[in-house]
């Protein structure tokens, strides 16, 4: 991608964004694997953590989330580029499918409007850092500023 810069001045800052947004689903899978103990993985009740609404199933599924974030934090090198673009992916479309679904009963993940603001706030925070944290060689700098400087 032509458009997406190469060795960003506010790379790190990006990437240490993108720990962050991990660091949270991690927290928040935690606070609501407490939470909500002693429920069905998939129960549609009143839980909610942080003021978003949860279930057993989200939750394990937000600390999957963060996890994975971390351990592309934790590598680097492009994988966390990759890794933070993807689940930004898939969190829009997990939070277009809570708004879709909120008061349904295939509301699985038991979201409230809440959750869904946070979820696809987050995947943009994601996309974001995941756009402007690549890594290159001097060269692909070069290049990218070049092509910079042609549009």
């Amino acid at each position: 991608m032509s458009h997406t810069p190469v060795n960003h001045p506010a790379r790190p800052i990006y990437r240490a964004i993108g720990g962050l947004v991990g660091l949270y689903f991690v927290l928040f899978g935690v606070f609501g694997v407490i939470a909500s103990i002693g429920n069905d993985v998939l129960a549609q009740d009143d839980t909610k953590v942080l003021g978003q609404g949860t279930n057993l199933g989200f939750s394990l599924l937000s600390i999957v989330f963060g996890a994975v974030i971390l351990l592309g934090f934790a590598i680097g090198r492009n994988v966390d580029v990759a890794i933070n673009q993807w689940l930004a992916y898939v969190l829009m479309v997990l939070g277009l499918a809570g708004l879709a679904f909120l008061r349904t009963d295939a509301n699985i993940f038991n979201f409230s409007m809440m959750t869904v603001i946070v979820v696809l706030v987050l995947g943009l925070v994601l996309l974001m850092t995941g756009m402007y944290g690549k890594v290159g060689t001097t060269e692909e700098q070069e290049s990218w500023q070049k092509a910079r400087l042609v549009l």
